[in-house]
């Protein structure tokens, strides 16, 4: 199906959160907007997401009696993240990223509520707090968009309970306590209750959380303002005329066909995660080529941008947000990519070893320290591996990776190779190739201290943020505990990523904007953070080509009065909407 029009106000690449929250902005300041999208759905790797955003000082927080402010926020990410070129686009972010919240949820269907208690992952820097400002989407009914439910791309199976049910995040710990516990036992009744109920009309569950739930309620607001998307199309080019860019250029059967944006357009197309040669070209070596994105992050954006003669900009401090993540086959032969992000590492009972079987990193960081371990283990050398080592009883508590826990059979995993087992550690230690009397001193040196609830040796659950990633109801240390029950467990893991850091230089001789009137828009630039972890560490803030292309927008005067919202993002591409590009992530 093509596009009902020639020309339209603004065109929008890409129906990630990004691409999504600026078309609905520019719909909802009455432009006319096409959307394109190469998949057949829109999401990206948001709906696989957890779909948090990070905003310090956010209304929410006010209203729940939680202390913040922008000063506090600069203080932290000063001592996070220093990238001095950023310094401008971070306050800007800072000072009117609860205003973009509040217009998006005046002028549009999305509706985020705070998470009180979630800590920054740096919780021992100046300006950190021990909650409130990562904000979540609230859950929404998925039959809200009729027909249009089956565009929308499903969450990652190993997300979900009894093929298609998503969970809250509120509920896990009800669902852990099921036949111990009458209060959860019933809850949990009635979610597969209203599960089964929703599958005799869907093919999945229709009650949506995180990411899932945001690029629902952003599809929600496309639908609700008639935004055209066209589906499964590739742009072949920009179009430029007089030194900016006025449209683009789809393959339309044998022939290109031209469509004109009077405004602007607006690249949100995703990283390059899955492009061989830009990893090779940014990434370390030892980063190898596993990426928990989407397929559809081939850098289409950066091509497009850089074919018009735009500058990549490669002053982020990482390449890439970092995940560690397990691979595995699924039934219908397609690889899987499990991220470990919040469910595994930082539970007791568990630990990671390098390939010579010693521990090399408190398993409790952030997934993206986590990895930066790895890379500095692995010294450059590609394709070392690392495991995830657990004995029966953590299997058991708290699954591992794709597995999830209580689950009785385990054979197909260890069948399969995904999941190494063995009857003592010495075994494990032959089966992952590694010297025995090392895997066991390792494992050894680590129970002594656990029997106490400590780990000198890394520190593991010394911040409230490991803490909360870890078990609440294990004591002293929720994440400290022994491994000890037999049988013992590997499961190897491999450096990825949650999506890239490299995007589009903005330029400022590009003055030829395209323009649009709306009122009083001052400066205001927020960043998305692709993939599937709550708060991902911010590095990397000008990554325009990423899934939600960073737009920045200016206030200055229109030649026919009134006032002129002036996104500049690098050589011509212009789009003159407010663009409100948040950070998404992931599930516990």
């Amino acid at each position: 199906m093509m596009p009902a029009h020639e020309t339209y106000d603004v065109i929008v690449i890409g129906a990630g959160a990004g691409g999504m929250t600026a078309a609905a902005v520019a719909a909802a300041e009455g432009l006319r907007v096409l959307v394109i999208e190469k998949t057949a759905f829109v999401g990206g790797t948001t709906a696989w997401s957890g779909g948090m955003v990070w905003i310090p000082a956010n209304f929410g927080m006010k209203e729940a009696g939680l202390s913040d402010s922008v000063s506090d926020a600069v203080r932290y990410l000063a001592s996070t993240v220093s990238e001095p070129a950023n310094a401008g686009l971070r306050a800007a972010f800072l000072a009117r990223g609860p205003e973009a919240i509040a217009y998006l949820e005046a002028r549009t269907e999305l509706r985020l509520q705070v998470v009180k208690a979630y800590p920054d992952y740096y919780p021992e820097r100046l300006g950190a707090t021990a909650g409130g400002r990562v904000l979540e989407p609230v859950a929404f009914d998925g039959t809200r968009l009729g027909t249009s439910f089956a565009r929308l791309r499903p969450p990652l199976p190993e997300f979900t309970l009894f093929g298609g049910m998503m969970v809250d995040r509120l509920d896990v710990p009800h669902l852990r306590k099921v036949g111990t516990s009458l209060r959860s036992t019933l809850r949990a009744a009635r979610l597969v209750s209203e599960y089964a109920l929703q599958r005799l009309r869907s093919p999945r569950g229709t009650t949506l959380y995180l990411g899932n739930a945001l690029a629902a309620r952003l599809y929600a607001s496309l639908l609700s303002r008639q935004v055209e998307i066209l589906f499964s199309a590739d742009v072949e080019e920009l179009s430029m005329q007089g030194g900016r860019v006025d449209g683009i250029v789809i393959r339309h059967g044998f022939r290109d066909r031209l469509i004109a944006a009077r405004r602007g357009v607006v690249v949100a197309t995703g990283g390059f995660s899955h492009d061989a040669v830009l990893r090779k070209r940014f990434f370390p070596p030892a980063a190898g080529f596993v990426s928990a994105t989407n397929s559809s992050a081939t850098g289409d954006g950066l091509r497009l941008a850089t074919a018009t003669g735009a500058a990549l900009s490669t002053e982020a401090t990482s390449p890439a947000y970092w995940v560690p993540a397990s691979l595995f086959r699924r039934a219908d032969g397609s690889r899987g990519v499990f991220p470990h992000t919040v469910t595994d590492r930082a539970k007791p009972g568990v630990i990671a070893v390098n390939a010579a079987g010693r521990r090399f990193v408190n398993e409790a960081l952030s997934h993206h320290e986590f990895v930066l371990a790895m890379l500095r283990d692995g010294n450059g050398e590609p394709n070392l591996p690392f495991y995830l080592i657990c004995d029966r009883q953590f299997l058991w508590n708290y699954g591992l990776g794709r597995i999830k826990p209580f689950t009785r059979n385990i054979r197909r995993y260890v069948t399969s190779g995904d999941l190494i087992e063995a009857g003592n550690i010495g075994q494990l230690a032959t089966k992952l190739g590694v010297k025995p009397s090392t895997l066991a001193v390792t494992v050894a040196t680590y129970n002594s201290d656990a029997n106490e609830g400590r780990d000198p040796a890394f520190g593991r659950g010394s911040t409230i943020y490991q803490r909360h990633l870890g078990d609440a109801a294990h004591k002293p240390n929720p994440c400290v505990a022994p491994i000890v029950c037999a049988p013992f467990f590997a499961l190897r893991i491999h450096p990825a990523d949650l999506g890239t850091a490299i995007g589009m230089k903005g330029r400022r001789a590009s003055t030829r904007a395209a323009r649009g009137r709306y009122a009083d828009r001052r400066p205001l630039r927020l960043r998305q953070r692709h993939g599937l972890d709550h708060e991902r560490q911010l590095s990397g803030a000008r990554d325009c080509a990423r899934a939600g292309a960073d737009i920045r927008v200016h206030r200055g005067a229109a030649s026919g009065g009134g006032d002129v919202a002036r996104g500049e993002c690098s050589h011509g591409l212009h789009v003159a909407v407010l663009s409100a590009v948040m950070p998404v992530a992931a599930p516990e």
